[in-house]
């Protein structure tokens, strides 16, 4: 096992890492760019070092910075948390180079995951059902045309590289597909380096279920059941739950296998999640695989009882999966709500600033994940999110209450967050009843007047 782990990365998930590595009696490094000077991730590491400016480029982006971060502590291995170089095969090959494990997946299984296209490919010789569409990345506009004729209207673009929504366009006309390529094409470019696109078949209002695997180094694969991610806004999503409202034991197996054969084809180690759209019919089509922790992994813990962090941790050790398909077990059903510092009722506009006022909600079966506090800046130089509530119970109807329960106990002065927007959301008809697509929250603001 390691001596020192090094956590490449800020906000909650540092600390995340951080605790488990303590529990696990491994040493931590913490790394901040000068905007997170103060950060509890700092605090509380059994080290820490400043890498660069608050720009992600010159910080948490910054390779070199973050490698002579970890040779000057002599900290065996590193975590890249979610986000920044989570997904990074240079970095995972770079940390390989310098003789540091990196707490991941090869760089050869983040590469051929990380690019959608290909993802797709290994899928469908898997026998892994995929949305119908281009075999590869296209060309032209005039192929996309082509394709949505064969498949019929409308389409969707996505950026072979991409996530998060960006380099996505729809289509429902071939005018608007020629426009849409050129557009989505471009914004691939800048945000990934790489303006690559491919085409699907849009499903309209499906829903969006995960499935999380662990994965050793001897090619044991299991999963742990799936996660409910259809609430979203933007392609970002806001609610998260375990198990879903929708999938029955045997949909369960199926997805399950269906994840497992994927990660096994990718030659997988490690925390993964295998993504799904599931039709109104009950079909499931693979999306895309994400080769990190997910920020909603906390729901599978809850449910199954297993930190998967550490899970993570063991695995990049060499150590052998410690329980199998069988041992699997999902007790009760886990919510989780994202607290953003925005602002609903301005279109969701970032709310950075300081915390004058904070008090956290608590009590039986309620989790939170933060690393903010009274007087805390919150820096308006990275991802929104400030916190992660967390609530479980026997059943939907009692983790759902206490959700409620918990959003209203949430107070933050100084900065607006969405907390009464998530609360609102959760006490709807649709949501009590487990009855809701990925457009819900779009339609939710449609009526709302926003």
């Amino acid at each position: 096992m390691f001596r020192k782990v090094l956590i490449a990365n800020r906000g909650e998930i540092a600390l995340r890492v951080i605790r488990a590595c303590k529990e696990m009696g491994i040493s931590t490094v913490a790394v901040y760019s000068e905007a997170d000077r103060d950060s509890l991730h700092v605090r509380f590491a059994d080290e820490h070092i400043c890498i660069g400016p608050p720009a992600p480029a010159e910080s948490y982006l910054n390779i070199a910075a973050i490698i002579s971060a970890a040779e000057i502590t002599d900290a065996e291995a590193i975590h890249p948390g979610y986000g920044f170089l989570a997904e990074n095969d240079h970095f995972a090959e770079v940390c390989e180079s310098c003789n540091i494990r990196f707490i991941g997946p090869s760089p050869a299984a983040i590469r051929s995951m990380g690019d959608k296209a290909t993802a797709r490919k290994t899928a469908q010789q898997s026998k892994v059902p995929v949305i119908p569409g281009s075999e590869g990345v296209i060309g032209t506009a005039e192929q996309a045309v082509e394709l949505a004729h064969k498949y019929g209207y409308p389409v969707i673009l996505k950026a072979s590289a991409g996530g998060g929504g960006r380099g996505m366009r729809i289509a429902h006309t071939d005018l608007g597909l020629m426009q849409a390529f050129s557009t989505a094409q471009r914004e691939a470019e800048v945000a990934f380096g790489n303006g690559q696109l491919y085409l699907e078949k849009y499903i309209e209002k499906p829903r969006h279920i995960e499935i999380q695997i662990l994965a050793d180094k001897e090619g044991n694969i299991i999963h742990l059941g799936e996660r409910e991610c259809s609430l979203q806004r933007r392609y970002q999503k806001l609610i998260e739950e375990s198990p879903s409202p929708v999938v029955t034991p045997k949909l369960r197996h199926e997805m399950g296998r269906c994840a497992v054969r994927v990660a096994k084809a990718a030659a997988y180690s490690g925390a993964g999640t295998v993504e799904f759209l599931l039709n109104s019919d009950g079909r499931f089509y693979f999306m895309e695989m994400n080769t990190r922790i997910q920020v909603e992994h906390c729901v599978t813990e809850m449910v199954t009882g297993l930190d998967l962090i550490k899970e993570q941790i063991r695995i990049a050790a060499g150590e052998r999966l410690s329980l199998s398909q069988g041992d699997v077990v999902i007790r009760g059903h886990a919510i989780e709500c994202r607290i953003n510092a925005e602002d609903p009722a301005n279109g969701f506009r970032p709310c950075p600033g300081k915390i004058e006022a904070l008090h956290l909600p608590g009590g039986p079966g309620v989790r939170l994940d933060t690393h903010i506090y009274t007087e805390y800046k919150v820096p308006p130089f990275y991802d929104s999110l400030l916190a992660k509530i967390i609530t479980y119970g026997p059943d939907r109807h009692i983790a759902t209450r206490r959700m409620q329960r918990a959003l209203d106990e949430w107070v933050t002065e100084g900065i607006k967050t969405n907390a009464d927007f998530l609360r609102r959301l959760i006490s709807t008809d649709s949501f009590q009843e487990g009855n809701f697509h990925t457009k819900f929250v779009e339609e939710f603001l449609e009526k709302q007047g926003a």
